[in-house]
């Protein structure tokens, strides 16, 4: 049950809101987190909440632009408590189909020089893109097109929110789940990752300094290195990305260059050595020369990580498998608490050396998944008896298959 009124929904930036929608599509990762962008705050004045949700009334006839926005204004204030998410959510999207209407009313009235010409576009992109958002697909591609009409726009501001949306949709269809038996072949995602990795490169060269955008662009590239067939355009989208960054005269993105050139030296490492250094959880300097000849598993991990906890039987399973062969485990936790560790790594009889290091703020910042630019976790990194690193993808089955392989081949 939802027990707070809502009283008006407010979205603070069609592109926050359209970041949240290429958001819900990618791999969970804490730099890719991203709040709610639709909220609930008191209208100056509002009623008393009513139970339910209102009717939403049919779009006036014959108002001019000011009374239509005036009307769709008054539908975002109303003051009410939905009994439950999917009235809300309903309530959400009868809001929006018909904003939709009213806007593309008011465009049809008014010169693109005008400003109700821009509060319509504004309210169109903001209705289809919470449309596609609800599962909308049809509103979804409409967002993309109108959005390409934009580009151009006389308003500045109007024409950089069409520019990122248009990025939006573009990664929308890209990273939308297929339809059974539609699946892309391995070179058109390859194609169109690249096209969208050129498209977001010259809108970010615009303005360096624009979050918002880099934002974006930080979800699509941390997306493109779980796609199938798009391995190439993400070590491309780093590539691309950090010079852009680098320049930038807002810290903040100007700090994700940072960030970017680590995850592109992961990218890059399959077919080369890895450096492995830090302290163990006893306090002791590791030595990498320990593991000269052997498979390593490399795993960033924490204790309080879900999957990082569901993986570990079956390392656990692996290890009593192929230890005695030369296979060895080196976790690299990035957990705050040393004491929570040990008695996790105590409770579970973890046996391999786990690397931990005294956060100075955010357990985030263990130099070695700094150095790799380690954005979500698990991430595990699997090395030959060479010292190469032979996959970056050696999770579930996929590491008893490699583990299989190696050790019957005499890997």
């Amino acid at each position: 049950m939802l027990h707070a009124p809502l009283r008006l929904f407010r979205v603070h930036s069609i592109a926050l809101l359209a970041v949240a929608v290429v958001a819900a599509l990618l791999p969970v990762s804490r730099a890719a987190a991203q709040g709610t962008v639709v909220d609930a705050i008191e209208a100056p004045g509002a009623q008393a909440a009513i139970d339910g949700v209102p009717e939403v009334p049919p779009l006036p006839e014959g108002g001019t632009p000011a009374e239509l926005l005036a009307f769709i204004a008054e539908l975002k204030q109303k003051n009410f408590k939905p009994r439950s998410r999917e009235e809300m959510m309903g309530y959400v999207r009868s809001v929006a189909t018909v904003s939709t209407e009213a806007a593309n009313r008011i465009l049809k009235m008014v010169k693109p020089t005008d400003k109700s010409y821009t509060d319509a576009a504004k309210l169109k992109l903001e209705s289809l893109t919470m449309l596609g958002r609800l599962g909308n697909e049809n509103a979804a591609g409409e967002m993309g097109e109108f959005a390409a009409t934009l580009i151009d726009s006389p308003d500045t501001d109007l024409a950089k929110e069409a520019r990122r949306l248009v990025i939006v949709a573009d990664a929308q269809q890209l990273f939308s789940p297929p339809k059974a038996g539609t699946a892309p072949a391995a070179a058109e995602v390859s194609q169109k990752a690249a096209a969208l990795v050129k498209k977001i490169t010259t809108t970010l060269e615009a303005d360096p300094s624009d979050s918002l955008t880099a934002g974006l662009a930080m979800q699509v590239a941390n997306a493109l290195e779980h796609l199938p067939g798009a391995e190439n355009a993400a070590r491309d989208a780093y590539t691309s990305f950090i010079p852009v960054f680098a320049k930038s005269e807002n810290p903040q993105v100007k700090g994700m260059s940072e960030n970017f050139a680590g995850i592109l030296r992961r990218l890059e490492l399959p077919g080369q050595p890895m450096e492995i250094n830090g302290t163990l959880l006893s306090g002791v300097k590791f030595d990498q020369k320990t593991l000269a000849g052997k498979v390593v598993l490399v795993d960033f991990w924490a204790t309080w990580c879900g999957p990082c906890v569901q993986e570990l039987p079956n390392v656990l399973e692996q290890y009593t498998k192929y230890h005695a062969k030369g296979f060895e485990v080196v976790g690299v936790s990035l957990d705050e608490d040393r004491a929570t560790l040990e008695k996790f790594v105590a409770d579970n009889k973890l046996p391999w050396p786990i690397l931990f290091e005294k956060s100075e703020g955010e357990g985030w910042k263990h130099p070695l998944a700094t150095y790799y630019g380690i954005s979500g976790i698990p991430t595990v990194i699997l090395i030959g008896r060479d010292g190469k690193v032979l996959s970056l993808d050696a999770r579930g089955e996929k590491l008893g298959e490699q583990l299989d392989k190696l050790f019957s081949d005499g890997g």
